[in-house]
């Protein structure tokens, strides 16, 4: 037998699919996990100096709009 809440949740989730969306599971690594920071510096130790690195990085800068962050 259904609960309230689960009743609710499968409504939404059918007005969502009725709307042409659908579920998507998605995987991402856990950066709680020892040692994702170590492997994290690692990587990125990897990529400095990187001609095509360097060059995406000035890219995101020129196309970044920052107005207003500080």
């Amino acid at each position: 037998m259904s609960t309230p809440t689960t009743q609710r949740v499968q409504k939404h989730r059918d007005g969502l699919r009725a709307a042409g969306m659908r579920p998507v599971q998605i995987w991402v690594p856990d950066t709680r996990r020892a040692g994702f920071a170590v492997e994290c510096k690692r990587q990125s130790r990897l990529l400095k100096d990187d001609p095509q690195e360097v060059e995406t990085l000035d890219w995101m800068q020129a196309a970044a709009d920052t107005t207003g962050w500080k």
